[in-house]
């Protein structure tokens, strides 16, 4: 047991990272409160923060001055970069839905990523201790580092500030309506490009300061982007979307938790956060504080338009396809072989997520989980059980079928950002899982040593099952989409009023598609795994989601075959990328994201369909 001088020391440094936590999330709650930005890039201007305060810091004289000059010139540096790349790139995705500004701003997150590893290396960077503020104060008998006291009070008073802003200034009343209505604003004659970028400027100016405020405490790497991004949109979503106060008693919350957690649940201190965040979702759809959202207006770039059935000419072009993939071996390289290969699974994983997207209208950006529940079960099947290749595939589907049935029981009740964030927390539960689970997963290890029976052996013979299997799910997927029950799913997604009106239970339709496409899912997984021979915790990294929504955006949303062109293309770009640009591959991979998002939205097939021709693709 702990004595209380260790809890209270926990309970300080815990509130100490809370104010950490509250400038990334504050800035956060407040671009997507105005802009209805689903940021994933915040977490690189926080990263941005830490490497320019390192850079100032260094240069000016080793005093207090020097050093908080330095932290606030990174904070405005970075609010500066925040407004350029709000002017050049996020303003065009404002009437988007959700699913592009994730992958937009996900690109962005790699082209930071590739920038900073080229300005200042792959290594940690440490910073010096803040001078006056290098000592520690002796509490109940603990040692606690001023500099951790100072940052307890930084949250509450720019807490205040905020509130001051948001409440005391005409300005903020403006972005006080916006959150709530800002096509009403717009009407007003309020100039919403630039009320637009002002908020863009603060928020970034805040997470830019935080990122300065941490390096005293931790050094700064390439990974410190995702780690508080996910704990940022945590805390958002605790907290309410939009509601600055609400991020407040989140990122209070969050930062005792995890103070706590490392005392009693050191192995689950990253599980107990998403935990919460499901209980505060089961019982507060919209957050503590949050309220109602307020649907923006369709733009350019909807998804939510009608499927249409293909023409004879279009099963033609489709039958002569497949025929031309089944005859590649024979002409293919071994190399081309493999990759080919694993195009067809994950066409499979991307299928199940276009399932979701396209019919039904559900983000989901914790699709990995159920492609790593297939990958793990069957690998569990082939090595603990040693059963043949044929139960561990079913045992995938059936872990994936199980993962929809469970999460989506949870996700149907909600919608929106709320739905897409409750599915990346399953996912990062189960990654952490597989990382701490380490007498039956591996943990960082994995799982290696699967075996194909002896008839698939062969690269060849292994590339015909993938494709018949790809072909298959192609063709099921496709059945249930024009079924009664791809109907009724996609009534849900055009109108829920209206669905609801003709009987339509649209909770239970999602809820079936869940299980559907989680099946799909666990197949592709457990395809993979064979493929491999192995499985590891990134199959549930929010990476592996993200790979898949850019093979969906790539082929094409409103398409059924897209996700095998977006396949094809997504994972020859990249895998050529790394192969031959290992310096760069970020960087080119993010740019293309970016273009190709912004530039051709309706993904390859519905260029191509739209300049030469009608029909479902």
């Amino acid at each position: 047991m702990y004595d209380a001088s260790t809890l209270f020391a926990q309970l300080l440094n815990g509130l100490s990272y809370s104010s950490t936590l509250f400038l990334v999330a504050s800035g956060l709650a407040l671009i997507f409160g105005v802009t209805k930005i689903v940021n994933f890039a915040h977490g690189s201007f926080y990263m941005l923060g830490a490497y320019i305060a390192l850079t100032v810091t260094n240069a000016l004289p080793t005093t207090g001055f020097g050093f908080w000059g330095g932290v606030v010139i990174a904070a405005l540096v970075v609010g500066a970069i925040g407004c350029l790349i709000e002017v050049t790139i996020l303003r065009r995705i404002y009437q988007a839905p959700e699913v592009f500004q994730i992958l937009v701003t996900f690109g962005l997150v790699l082209v930071f990523q590739n920038l900073i590893y080229e300005f200042w290396g792959p290594d940690e960077v440490l910073a010096p201790r803040v001078p006056g503020l290098k000592g520690a104060v002796t509490i109940f008998g603990e040692r606690i580092p001023q500099y951790n006291i100072a940052l307890i009070f930084v949250g509450p008073v720019f807490l205040g500030l905020l509130w001051w802003l948001t409440h005391r200034t005409r300005w903020g009343r403006l972005i006080r309506a916006a959150t709530q209505d800002r096509e009403m604003v717009a009407s007003l004659g309020v100039n919403q490009k630039t009320l637009f970028t002002a908020v863009f400027f603060i928020g970034t100016f805040l997470a830019g300061l935080a990122g300065a405020l941490q390096i005293p405490k931790e050094s700064a790497n390439l990974q410190m982007d995702i780690n508080i991004v996910v704990e940022a949109f945590v805390i958002v979503v605790i907290g309410g979307m939009g509601s600055i106060m609400g991020a407040f008693l989140a990122a209070v919350l969050v930062g005792v938790i995890n103070a706590f957690g490392v005392l009693f649940f050191p192995q689950a201190v990253s599980v107990l956060i998403f935990l919460v965040m499901v209980l505060v979702l089961v019982f507060r759809p919209n957050g503590l504080l949050g309220g109602r959202m307020v649907a923006q207006r369709p733009g350019d770039l909807s998804i939510d338009q009608p499927f249409r059935l293909p023409t004879r000419a279009m099963k033609q072009a489709m039958l002569a396809a497949v025929l031309a993939l089944a005859l590649l071996p024979l002409v293919l390289p071994l190399y081309f072989e493999v990759i080919m290969t694993e195009v067809f699974i994950l066409a499979i994983f991307a299928g199940s997520l276009h399932f979701l997207l396209s019919v039904g209208g559900i983000v989901s950006f914790g699709h990995a989980a159920y492609f790593g529940l297939g990958s793990y079960a069957a690998a569990l099947v082939a090595t603990r059980l040693g059963l043949p290749m044929a139960a561990g595939v079913l045992a995938a589907m059936v872990a994936g079928a199980g993962g929809g049935l469970l999460f989506g029981w949870f996700c149907t009740r909600l919608k929106g950002v709320y739905l897409a964030m409750l599915t990346l927390a399953f996912a990062q539960i189960l990654f952490t899982l597989s990382i701490q689970m380490v007498s039956v997963t591996g943990g960082d290890n994995g799982i290696v040593g699967l075996t194909r029976p002896s008839w698939l052996n062969s690269h060849m013979a292994y590339y015909y099952l993938a494709l018949a299997a790809a072909v298959l799910a192609t063709r099921l997927m496709r059945r249930a989409l024009y079924a009664p029950f791809g109907f009724a799913f996609r009534a849900g997604r055009d109108s829920l009023a209206r669905s609801a009106a003709i009987g339509i239970d649209t909770a239970r339709i999602q809820w079936g598609a869940f299980v559907l496409s989680g099946a799909f899912a666990g197949l592709a997984g457990a395809l993979m795994a064979y493929h491999r021979g192995s499985v590891f915790p990134t199959d549930f990294s929010v990476s592996t989601t993200v790979d898949a929504l850019v093979m969906v955006l790539v082929g094409g949303v409103q398409s059924v075959s897209g996700p095998l062109i977006g396949a094809l293309s997504y994972h020859f770009v990249s895998v050529e990328l790394i192969r031959n640009l290992a310096d760069y591959w970020r960087l080119i991979l993010g740019l293309f994201i970016i273009v190709f998002v912004l530039g051709v939205p309706q993904g390859i097939v519905g260029a191509f369909m739209n300049r030469f021709g009608k029909g479902e693709r």
